[in-house]
């Protein structure tokens, strides 16, 4: 990637998480390629930031899964493939409608509560940092009551896999999932535990198709 580009970060909230946000779809997109070491003054003064807020990024990139942290070296871009893509939504879209399905008979009022204050905070989102981590919640309170600990450790892997961060990478990826957010939640009151686990295994598949679809046309 050339650090000619202007990667200047001007809202200072969550400073880290913005930093995290730039670099990952970077490396998503196949800006940064697999084995480029990242340097942490180059990216800081590109951004505008200081060293500490990219430092924390790297942090939470390497528990990604998206680079690496070697001694001597520094920060190194791991691989991520189409084919990585492709099966870690297609594994989430299995796993997590069999989650959904365990955990909504056992969902509280007040986990429903929840659900519905983040669907209602989702449509109110006005940019995709916030909307990502109101969807990251969302989906952890679908499955919270699942039991199975051996699918929830499973599904906790493929989280850090691959980050929910698509609404920065898919123009129209955040009314889309407000659609189907409305129709699981929708599925959940009623406590039709069949019609929820199907949405959410079509509504993560939909969306590993859209961003696959989308890296392919860039050509990645």
């Amino acid at each position: 990637m050339s650090m000619n580009q202007d990667l200047r970060i001007e809202n200072r909230d969550t400073l880290h998480l913005k930093v995290c946000n730039v670099i990952r779809e970077a490396i998503i997109r196949g800006d940064f390629k697999p084995g480029e070491r990242l340097k942490q003054s180059d990216l800081a003064e590109k951004m505008g930031v200081s060293r500490m807020p990219v430092r924390e990024a790297f942090r939470k990139l390497e528990s990604e899964g998206l680079i690496k942290l070697e001694p001597h070296k520094g920060a190194v871009v791991k691989s991520i493939s189409i084919k990585d893509i492709e099966e870690i939504y297609a594994l989430r879209s299995e796993l997590e409608k069999m989650a959904v399905y365990q955990s909504v008979d056992f969902l509280t009022d007040d986990d429903i509560t929840q659900l519905s204050s983040l669907v209602e905070e989702m449509e109110k989102a006005d940019d995709a940092d916030t909307f990502v981590q109101y969807n990251i919640d969302f989906h952890r309170l679908l499955v919270k009551r699942c039991n199975w600990e051996r699918l929830n450790s499973f599904i906790g892997t493929l989280w850090n896999g691959l980050p929910q961060q698509t609404p920065h990478l898919l123009t129209g990826q955040i009314e889309t999932s407000n659609t189907e957010h409305r129709k699981i939640l929708e599925a959940v009151v009623k406590k039709d535990k069949e019609t929820a686990a199907n949405i959410v295994s079509e509504h993560i598949y939909r969306t590993g198709e859209s961003l696959i679809e989308s890296l392919k046309k860039e050509g990645k």
